[in-house]
């Protein structure tokens, strides 16, 4: 099945439980509804906006779906903006109203053609309002400041609170509406012969598309067209088609969708493929879980680090999640911006069973002692460690894409992933828990598939004959002497964390003369320094066993060695804060212990 045909099904399963518009229909924000007397004047101006949060926004409404403008003039069908409704915009420079005597032609226009043979009371209104306004009296009507440049509706000023396009006649007449197509086509989604759509609606919601969206389809050069077919004709898809793949993208695409997460610069969407609402539900629910949410009070922190703890140890998930069926099938689809079209970041299928055994190996190739983590993160949270400033604007471009589709396909994890946490390791000399964890997931997964043959440790590795962790772990027991010694502005971290983890022939011998200045210093300090003295040098003793001489230190480490350096460092100075930690608590008196 393909995407298109996917989000079509989906559309249909909304639209069975009146989730989304029907054909024809949007949901669009409306600002203010022009009441009309029955003779055509405009005798008030009403708003509809929503008052619920910090500042009123418009609202929205469902209407008959908007017309894609590119650089022509096109009007929509009983609502647009104050340039086509009224005849009025704002001129940006000026900051004042300015005449739209174009937009405003087209719509009357528009409606003349659409509205010629109604006979309905509120739609001859309309017609006499057209007929009869001037924009220059634009002024005199009430919310005029605030209502210029916003979209607009018709009200018939006759106490029943009906717009104008929700009145059965309006709506018949745009049933009937005279179909944009070139012609019948072969639609490719369903396989019908239907009217073809020439322009597809535009999705929104996507970050760094434009306000008014981009297309997944769209063929708007010649250089794109073959055999002479002119736009959609190039790969025909039926008008409805066009409008339910669209709607159901932006429909989970819409601020506050729970189906909706930012990875990187992919937005992701996903769906259950069940008729059944309530299984649906738990299916998008328990992935949400899974790879985006967290908690947002103690008592579903609780609810979820179990359905996490369950699920990371391979229990069924006919126990985690007893709502849900296994052989459920779910879509995730990933849509990135380019220019103005959407590229498809991945696209998976599986069922939600499978799903969770794959999440379940992504979070113990993440395992690390001491745990970075009070549950295990979402994927976009990782992708931060990548990110200079931890900014999400700063993380790799196509990092998210890869790294979802590795984890939902069971594949090798980028090792653009692993180049860029090693790249902000040296940037900026931080080795975490979140950093450390990535490089050991790498490791893990790709001698799991058979790509390395030496597995990274989940938790401090004494015995390791690894040159490159023991390394890491001995620059560790460096940074600990000195810095239990002295704070100082620039340590060995900032100064060597880099070098040491690439070329560490040339940096050692510079450490180990370091060391043993700062060990003298701890050995005559006295209390705990001399106490984090003795810890320092039984583990660089115990390291430097099983470390080839100096002359014998390697020339320079690959990638995979670095990651294996920053492994070590964090399982070693990890060891020395814990272990210290621990002895401290035991000196405490008992009182003081409960």
């Amino acid at each position: 099945m393909t995407i298109l045909q996917a989000l079509s099904d989906h559309y249909d399963r909304l639209a069975s439980r009146d989730e989304v518009p029907p054909y024809g229909y949007s949901n669009e924000k409306i600002s203010f509804a022009i009441l009309l007397s029955s003779e055509g004047r405009a005798v008030d101006v009403q708003p509809l906006l929503d008052v619920s949060g910090r500042k009123p926004r418009p609202s929205l409404r469902l209407v008959p779906q908007p017309v894609k403008r590119t650089s022509g003039i096109a009007s929509n069908f009983l609502w647009d903006k104050t340039a086509y409704a009224l005849g009025v915009k704002r001129d940006i420079e000026l900051e004042r109203p300015i005449p739209a005597e174009r937009e405003h032609a087209a719509f009357k226009a528009f409606h003349a053609t659409m509205l010629s043979e109604s006979e309905d009371e509120g739609l001859r209104a309309l017609m006499a309002f057209l007929d009869t306004w001037r924009p220059e009296s634009y002024d005199e009507l009430s919310h005029a400041e605030e209502m210029l440049g916003t979209n607009v509706v018709f009200q018939l000023d006759d106490g029943t609170l009906e717009f104008l396009h929700d009145r059965p006649v309006a709506q018949q007449i745009w049933a009937n509406r005279p179909s944009q197509h070139d012609a019948d086509g072969l639609c490719l989604v369903t396989g019908n012969r239907r009217p073809v759509a020439r322009l597809h609606p535009t999705v929104k919601g996507v970050r760094g598309t434009q306000s008014s969206g981009a297309s997944i389809v769209s063929f708007n050069l010649d250089a794109f067209e073959s055999f002479a077919k002119r736009q959609g004709a190039n790969a025909p898809v039926s008008e409805r088609a066009a409008f339910a793949y669209t709607t159901a993208l932006n429909t989970m695409l819409a601020s506050g969708s729970r189906c909706r997460i930012q990875i990187g610069d992919a937005t992701t969407v996903f769906w259950a493929e069940t008729a059944d609402p309530a299984l649906a539900d738990a299916v998008e629910n328990l992935f949400s879980i899974m790879i985006v949410e967290r908690p947002s009070d103690q008592s579903e922190a609780a609810e979820v680090r179990n359905k996490l703890e369950a699920i990371a140890e391979g229990r069924p998930l006919a126990d985690t999640a007893p709502n849900v069926r296994e052989d459920t099938r779910i879509h995730v689809l990933g849509l990135a911006p380019n220019a103005a079209r959407l590229s498809i970041r991945f696209w998976h299928v599986d069922s939600i069973g499978v799903l969770a055994d794959r999440i379940e190996e992504h979070w113990r190739d993440f395992q690390l002692e001491p745990p970075p983590w009070t549950l295990p993160p979402p994927v976009w949270q990782l992708l931060y460690e990548t990110a200079a400033q931890r900014k999400a604007e700063n993380i790799p471009p196509t990092l998210g894409g890869t790294l979802m589709r590795a984890i939902l396909a069971g594949g090798r994890y980028p090792h653009a992933l692993l180049a860029a946490v090693v790249a902000r390791v040296r940037a900026d000399k931080r080795i975490n828990g979140g950093r450390a964890a990535i490089c050991k997931a790498v490791l893990a997964r790709d001698h799991r598939l058979n790509f390395e043959e030496e597995d990274a440790p989940v938790a401090l590795h004494e015995d390791s004959g690894n040159v490159a962790y023991n390394l890491g772990r001995l620059f560790a027991a460096y940074a600990y002497a000195e810095k239990s010694l002295a704070e100082r502005n620039a340590t060995i971290r900032d100064k060597y964390a880099g070098t040491a983890s690439a070329t560490p022939f040339r940096v050692f011998p510079v450490l180990m003369r370091g060391y043993e200045h700062n060990r003298a210093g701890l050995a005559k300090a006295g209390g705990r320094k001399t106490g984090a003295g003795v810890r320092a040098e039984q583990a660089v003793r115990q390291i430097i066993e099983l470390l080839p001489g100096d002359c014998d230190l390697p020339q320079s480490l690959r990638l995979e060695e670095q990651a294996r350096f920053f492994i070590g460092y964090y399982h070693q100075e990890q060891a020395f804060y814990t272990k210290r930690d621990s002895e401290e608590s035991r000196e405490q008196p008992a009182e003081l212990e409960d």
